[in-house]
């Protein structure tokens, strides 16, 4: 769009809100064509800088779309990244004719449609047994009350019962501590076979039953806590990465001398759509005002 201006005769202005950088071609990549995305200015090109397809992928996350989430849609974005990462190790395995890091499309966006109605069923579920429960647990407390007055009365010490209370309710909160941390484990790993299972669906591949999804599962699991550290601090390089190609295109349009008037400015709210900044471009004898330096 930018090219454009300068080419064609019969356009006069453009407005570019930059997106989806993951596509911009890049100078050295093979798959690029003579007239290539980033870097665009002959300052930038001067300096050899280079992005490749991370950064351009990076370019593109949104710290303002991070803030907008809430503690457990972040938590489980990053259980997706794991599971990504983990499907990955079962390509290279199984499939390695398959290449590297292929699309498999928004698997994670049905998996968590169906793990949140999971959830909500599940609460139901662990509101109405409570709620059933509650007479037993009164029956429960009024036995221990009973043994303890009854200690009380045939002893005058309660030190005795109150330590077997106390090595009771601590063996129970270990017990529960480590049947939940066995019945998480064992749901994470049946939502990271179905995420493989959706993926190699989308990637035309029939599952084996050769494939060993747990053993890969417990060599992945014990780095899982560490995704959402790392996840964050490479995700505060997005915005300054989108801000560099946005410069660069920038100072593309500047060098052109004063053939072009140039501005690039932020026009909404970053939490509205984090793609809020444009380039306004113009030739001088467009006829259109402006109240912004071109330089």
């Amino acid at each position: 769009m930018i090219r454009t201006l300068l080419e064609c005769e019969e356009v006069r202005a453009v407005i570019s809100i930059g997106c989806c950088y993951n596509l911009l071609s890049e100078e050295g990549f093979a798959n690029a064509r003579i007239q290539y995305g980033f870097p665009m200015s002959c300052g930038v090109k001067s300096v050899n800088l280079s992005l490749g397809k991370s950064s351009r992928d990076l370019a593109c996350q949104s710290a303002e779309r991070w803030k907008s989430l809430g503690k457990d849609a972040g938590l489980h974005n990053f259980e997706l990244h794991a599971f990504r990462a983990a499907f990955q190790m079962v390509l290279h395995k199984y499939f390695p004719e398959v290449g590297i890091s292929p699309s498999i499309g928004r698997q994670g966006k049905a998996l968590r449609r169906k793990q949140q109605r999971k959830i909500i069923k599940s609460e139901l579920q662990a509101e109405e047994s409570t709620y059933s429960d509650l007479p037993q647990m009164a029956c429960n407390m009024e036995e221990a009350c009973s043994v303890t007055h009854s200690g009380e009365s045939e002893a005058g010490n309660t030190s005795g019962v109150r330590s077997d209370v106390d090595a009771l309710f601590t063996k129970m909160s270990l017990h529960t501590g480590s049947t939940c941390e066995t019945t998480m484990s064992t749901y994470k790993y049946s939502l990271f076979e179905k995420f493989c299972q959706s993926g190699l669906c989308r990637l035309g591949l029939k599952p084996s039953d050769d494939i060993n999804f747990l053993g890969i599962w417990k060599e992945v699991e014990p780095y899982v806590s560490l995704i959402g550290i790392y996840w964050s601090l490479r995700a505060a390089f997005g915005p300054l990465l989108e801000t560099l190609i946005l410069l660069d295109r920038l100072l593309f349009l500047q060098e052109q001398g004063d053939v072009l008037e140039s501005v690039m400015l932020p026009i909404f709210d970053p939490a509205i759509s984090p793609r809020n900044v444009a380039i306004i471009a113009k030739k001088p004898d467009a006829g259109i005002s402006s109240h912004h330096s071109s330089r």
